[in-house]
């Protein structure tokens, strides 16, 4: 692992956006974004953010949270924000606001939001450790602490999917 070497740096240096329009190949029968092309487009801005912020590369460890509040229909504008919330020794969590764009009236409307955590890697796959994150606006503190809050909401989870796995029988069993 590497000697860190990286200062702090702010919310507003990993922050990203990504904008799509939905076509067809995207949605469902329906005419509905499918939604696991809106998870790829998350987990591709969330990546940028994570990038952005360790300025190395970045792999996805986990999308903890990830609510569809509307659905999006061909032809709407997707706009995606992300940035780092917090960050760890090796680990950052992102933050992704999902937002549909009425061209015409000028409107946006929030449709997605998501949580993912990311570890910062070299070349060869080894952990980097990465710089803290200096939260400057009160909603980027208020975000900064929840993130912690969540961090140990995961950490519970896994024990407890850790005791519950070891209790049912493999899949390859079946």
């Amino acid at each position: 692992m590497s000697e860190p070497t990286q200062t702090a740096r702010t919310v507003a240096e990993s922050q990203s956006e990504r904008s799509e329009i939905v076509f067809p190949n995207d949605s469902n029968g329906i005419g509905n974004l499918f939604g696991g092309r809106l998870m790829q487009y998350i987990d591709l801005v969330a990546a940028m953010a994570a990038s952005r912020h360790a300025r190395a590369i970045c792999i996805t460890a986990s999308m903890d949270h990830l609510d569809f509040v509307a659905p999006v229909k061909i032809g709407e504008l997707l706009i995606l924000k992300a940035s780092v919330n917090r960050a760890y020794r090796t680990s950052m969590e992102v933050g992704v606001r999902v937002m549909v764009e009425d061209v015409r009236q000028q409107k946006l409307r929030h449709v997605s939001s998501a949580y993912l955590t990311f570890v910062a890697v070299d070349q060869t796959g080894n952990k980097l450790e990465v710089p803290q994150v200096i939260p400057e606006t009160e909603h980027q503190k208020r975000r900064y602490e929840d993130a912690g809050r969540r961090r140990e909401m995961r950490a519970e989870e896994t024990r407890r999917k850790r005791e519950q796995r070891a209790e049912l029988t493999p899949t390859w069993h079946i």
